[in-house]
């Protein structure tokens, strides 16, 4: 074993032996911790190991949310990548236009962007907000009153929230939690996240986000009701993190910074929460033990936009739980 997987395995083991010990097909347990599952095999295998790992049969229409990244970005999980696991699960690629002027503001252009990327005509790639939005509620009611999705959220029972785990120029960071919310929201709903409900509409967004919290925490708030809306009767949703290709800069940035982090591995669970905890814990308890390996310069990203604190206030609310056990599944 190599230096790096060497120090990898003893991570886990840290992290595990903190978190105690539960193995119970990463459910979300409040007598104990929740379950997140690693591999360190970035390949179409590896992430339909992760998959199946949960334990959790899709059905029905299933969903699969990602991002297609920004014209211009190559950081974004690729097409060839993802296919067996959508295949697989007969799943559709999910999005929302952005809220921001780039290449994925209007339907054309994201389209155009969508099969630049190589999604189409690879897999059925649907713009959720295509034909209008609709608003699903949400619990913590501090700064958003509602979540706006887009209408076609109806038509699944089941969503794969699969995240690529990078930086992110106003968050922080971007996990699952980030992917269910910002993601899944509509333009409009990314402008009510984004103000921290201050507005509903796109124009003019950027002249409002002066309350980094209540940002945060709107997005713990929409994460948590979009994980409400699949956890109705009939319908079921699952989160998987990919931690490669770990920039400080997120895929919706067109020109992003280098990642300076080596590639790590492919984490799932039931719990977003444990989940974009786990992710953290692993990029802050990075050792650098090889040229062409920091992890710095993503924490220092993470901690100058307080971005950990999505994750503590959706604790918080209620959406899941920081403690967890990692369970490494190449043993």
């Amino acid at each position: 074993m190599n230096t790096f997987k060497t120090a990898l395995a003893l991570a886990i083991a840290t992290l595990a032996l903190a978190a105690c010990s539960k193995k119970e097909s990463g459910k979300i347990d409040e007598a104990g911790p929740s379950t997140v599952y690693m591999t360190r095999d970035i390949s179409p295998e590896g992430l339909v190991k992760a998959f199946k790992a949960l334990g959790v049969e899709p059905q029905g229409a299933v969903a699969v949310k990602i991002s297609t990244g920004e014209a211009g970005n190559t950081n974004y999980l690729k097409p060839e990548l993802i296919k067996d696991l959508v295949e697989m699960t007969g799943g559709t690629i999910v999005e929302c236009n952005t809220a921001y002027a780039g290449k994925r503001m209007t339907f054309e252009e994201h389209r155009q962007v969508i099969r630049d990327h190589g999604f189409e005509p690879l897999f059925k790639v649907d713009l959720m907000d295509e034909e209008g939005e609709m608003q699903i509620p949400v619990r913590d009611t501090t700064h958003i009153k509602y979540d706006i999705v887009g209408t076609h959220l109806a038509n699944y029972d089941f969503m794969i929230n699969l995240a690529h785990f990078k930086g992110h120029p106003m968050g922080g960071l971007g996990g699952v939690l980030k992917n269910a919310s910002i993601g899944v929201a509509s333009a409009n709903g990314k402008a009510n996240i984004h103000t921290a409900g201050y507005q509903q509409v796109v124009e003019g967004l950027w002249e409002h986000v002066e309350n980094q919290d209540g940002f945060l925490e709107s997005m713990a708030a929409a994460a948590q009701g979009v994980h409400d809306y699949f956890k109705q009767e009939g319908k079921n949703v699952v989160y998987i993190c990919v931690m490669n290709n770990m920039s400080v800069d997120c895929d919706c940035v067109a020109t992003p910074e280098d990642p300076k982090l080596a590639d790590i591995g492919i984490l799932a669970s039931l719990d977003p929460v444990a989940l974009d905890q786990a992710c953290v814990d692993l990029v802050f308890g990075h050792e650098n033990d090889r040229e062409g390996d920091d992890a710095k310069p993503l924490q220092e990203r993470i901690n100058r936009q307080h971005g950990t604190h999505t994750i503590d206030y959706a604790e918080q609310i209620g959406l899941g739980s920081k403690e967890y056990e990692l369970v490494d599944i190449d043993e």
